[in-house]
């Protein structure tokens, strides 16, 4: 099965060149005198149309997208929906300013998102350009509302690169290492990690592991909030055991502790529900997303309770570019495209293939050690066979051999040996079974 969405790149693996072709190398001669070395890429080729479950490189090679631009492309790169908004907006305004003449776009999204996010209580949003931006005006806001200033996050967490989000973040290297000094009052406690977890143990034991932490050394009292991957992403694809996430929000809800899930990589159709929070019915009190809502234009968002929301002062919420029209209207072409293709379906028929293929590579493969996710947001964990210890090398080597021939899949982990799987919703289901097989005889190989 495929998504119908008029894709005009070929949808096939075909690999005209080695990898990387001769144009990408120019292109790469032209990147390492003009772009700072700091900025990293997965794969050394260079895009030139990309669409349905196919990246096309300048050289032609036809490759077989398993990470959606990390999530972000989750209804295609190139979805008519998604296109003809953009064009009809970019013909009309790219933009005003929200902030010194109001457009209905952004006033839609928001709408829009108060319908989608979990609970049934009255919601308000405020829009921006990144993950981290988001993440970050959700702490001011609980800091604001509360009159607090702790806050607490988890192990192998990931919340952004600025100078808050990156104190929020767990892995120091790449994301931290030479950065500090980070932003103060922050505190991490212990994430569930099944996997890695004392056997038997249960999400409310884990719960309540991190709950004591938090109150010892910080004091219910003095957190303003509380800020959690409902699916960790960078960290590992880590799902937390049943039970956890709703005894964590309820230890907030007791204690006036503001419960904000960050869904910028799980939300909006990634894992089969339009927020990884339905899946254990948990209504946070903030949500804070981008990645997915947009189709692969800049666009995020905190959206939460009305009260917490119009805490902060008029003016204190906002930036030049946050909510750019021409990034609502993509946003609104994404959601239509959403609901209207039954993506949060095809998420789960994604989820159940990648799964079931997995399993069956594991027997024959113990060194994945574990596999996990939901629905299109799906992972295998690496390991020495026998053992828990990980293997990041394996990792890597897998990856290496995926690029190779024309698979683009992507690594993860606070120890890096995580292979994490983002297909776009669109893919045919021959693109990501080829992906997969691709995928298990390279760790084969490796």
């Amino acid at each position: 099965m495929s998504l119908d969405t008029d894709v005009q790149v070929p949808q096939r693996r075909e690999l005209r060149t080695s990898i990387p072709g001769p144009r990408s190398q120019t292109l790469a001669e032209r990147r390492a005198a003009a772009v700072a070395a700091g900025v990293g890429s997965t794969m050394p080729v260079y895009a030139a149309r990309a669409g349905g479950g196919v990246i096309e490189d300048v050289d032609g090679n036809l490759l077989i997208d398993l990470g959606a631009g990390i999530a972000v492309t989750t209804v295609g790169a190139s979805h008519p929906k998604v296109v003809e908004a953009v064009q009809r907006q970019v013909a009309e305004f790219t933009h005003t300013c929200f902030m010194i003449t109001p457009y209905e776009g952004y006033v839609a999204v928001a709408e829009k998102l108060a319908e989608l996010t979990p609970g049934d209580h009255a919601k308000k949003s405020a829009l921006f350009n990144s993950g981290a931006e988001a993440v970050e005006n959700a702490i001011k806001i609980a800091r604001h509302a509360t009159g607090r200033t702790a806050v607490v996050a988890f192990d192998h967490a990931y919340h952004g690169r600025t100078n808050l989000t990156m104190a929020l973040t767990a892995k120091a290297m790449p994301y931290k290492k030479g950065f500090g000094p980070f932003a103060s009052d922050i505190y991490r406690v212990p994430m569930s990690y099944p996997f890695r977890d004392p056997s038997g143990m249960t999400g409310e034991q884990a719960a309540q592991r991190a709950i004591t932490l938090a109150d010892k050394a910080v004091g219910a009292d003095q957190i303003a909030a509380v800020i959690i991957e409902p699916i960790q992403g960078e960290g590992g694809f880590i799902v937390p055991a049943p039970g956890f996430l709703a005894a964590v929000a309820a230890w907030c809800r007791d204690n006036g502790i503001v419960f904000i899930a960050d869904e910028v990589q799980a939300g909006f159709a990634r894992t089969g529900a339009w927020f990884a929070c339905d899946h254990e019915d948990v209504v946070p009190d903030l949500v804070t997303t981008a990645k997915g809502i947009a189709g692969g234009m800049p666009l995020a968002a905190v959206t939460g309770r009305a009260e917490l929301m119009d805490a902060v002062h008029a003016g204190g919420l906002g930036g030049t570019y946050g909510g750019n029209p021409v990034a609502c209207a993509a946003a609104l072409g994404a959601i239509e495209a959403m609901e209207a293709d039954g993506m949060l379906q095809r998420a789960e028929q994604i989820g159940a293939v990648i799964r079931s293929t997995l399993e069956a590579a594991q027997q024959s493969q113990p060194a994945i050690g574990d596999i996990r996710g939901r629905g299109a947001m799906m992972a295998l964990e690496l390991v020495q066979p026998g053992t828990q210890e990980p293997d990041a090398a394996l990792a890597a080597a897998v990856a290496k051999k995926c690029h190779e021939q024309g698979v683009v899949v992507l690594t993860c982990g606070t120890f890096g040996n995580v292979i994490r799987l983002l297909p776009p919703l669109t893919i045919s289901d021959e693109l990501l079974a080829e992906g997969l097989q691709i995928l298990t005889e390279a760790l084969t190989s490796a």
